[in-house]
């Protein structure tokens, strides 16, 4: 089954301020997701629940899946000193 991909109103606003081949990259692993929810190498992240970050080189996207609904949601999307604050 395929997963939707979402992404709330701060991570699309994040994504589209990135340079085109940061985006490039990104997109290609945010696509991914689809069929793999929780790939090798993401990981859940502690003291907050449902959420799971994969890293892109220096970049980290922040998501959360919702099994029962089939949806990947993209929280955050930034550069690794930012994406955590």
């Amino acid at each position: 089954m395929l997963y939707q991909i979402e992404f709330s109103r701060q991570a699309d606003r994040q994504f589209r301020n990135l340079p085109s081949q940061i985006q490039q990259r990104l997109k290609s692993r945010i696509d991914s997701l689809s069929t793999t929810p929780c790939p090798h190498g993401s990981e859940k992240l502690s003291g907050v629940d449902q959420l799971y970050r994969i890293r892109v080189g220096d970049y980290r996207i922040i998501y959360a899946v919702e099994d029962n609904r089939l949806i990947v949601l993209v929280v955050k999307i930034g550069h690794r000193r930012e994406v955590y604050r």
